[in-house]
């Protein structure tokens, strides 16, 4: 029995998962896995990444169901870090700076942290890039000097108003490129070693967190509306009786 189940896909792509002993690793979850999760007895559930478009999304009331059963539930980075926003107020755990982004505002948009991924055989490797971090790419290059606030923002438009599958600093570039920039040379030399990849620090802050984690957070203790739908849900995905 696994002590803490961690969902996670691109986001985590390329971390060494052996830094972290006692945590499962599973795939993105889609609706009904994490309530799953629950019947294998972890004490903790991280939520890294979901599936969103291939699958229905984690439910958010299965998230409150599982919190209901005394299992402690972070999330980051990704979809973890959209649930554990909209469910803090009811127990949910969430860290790192997507979850900050999102928590006061300054983000809202869940295209921002949606990327287009290889399969399972490949580590889950991104095929294009979130638009949270070329708009931390692009900030720190601001800092940097590399390029001036109008060209900035210009860019974070541009990047902005690409579909998520083909948002990446190849498309972007090209695109500034043809639109007259006179940054493009710079920053594709600069990006060698200045891109920033703040979805994969947030998730891997959430590994090492649950790794060192020497006592649990206080349990959510929410009330549990065990609706006939909710039933059924259980019945669907989980095939658990909801009183357990």
């Amino acid at each position: 029995m696994a002590e803490a189940i961690v969902f996670a896909g691109p986001s985590l792509s390329g971390f060494d998962r052996s830094r972290a002993p006692g945590i499962e690793f599973r795939p993105p979850a889609g609706c009904g896995d994490i309530a799953r999760a629950v019947g294998e007895g972890p004490k903790i559930i991280g939520l890294i990444d979901g599936l969103f478009e291939t699958s229905a999304a984690p439910w958010h009331k299965e998230i409150l169901w599982t919190m209901a059963q005394g299992v402690a539930v972070f999330g980051a980075a990704s979809m973890g870090a959209l649930r554990a926003v909209e469910l803090e107020a009811y127990g949910m755990h969430g860290s790192g700076r997507v979850f900050d982004a999102f928590r006061t505002g300054a983000l809202e948009d869940d295209d921002e942290v949606a990327v287009l991924h290889g399969p399972a055989e490949t580590g889950f490797v991104p095929v294009s890039d979130a638009m949270v971090n070329i708009r931390a790419t692009i900030a720190a290059a601001l800092r940097a000097g590399v390029l001036e606030s109008a060209e900035a923002e210009t860019l974070v438009r541009m990047a902005k108003r690409t579909f998520y599958k083909e948002r990446s600093w190849s498309t972007l570039l090209s695109d500034a490129g043809a639109s007259g920039l006179a940054c493009v040379s710079g920053l594709s030399d600069w990006l060698r070693t200045g891109r920033q990849d703040v979805k994969h620090a947030d998730a891997a802050q959430l590994v090492e967190k649950l790794t060192t984690l020497d006592r649990l957070p206080p349990e959510a203790h929410a009330d549990f509306p065990a609706t006939r739908h909710w039933q059924r849900f259980l019945e669907k995905y989980v095939r658990v009786d909801s009183k357990r």
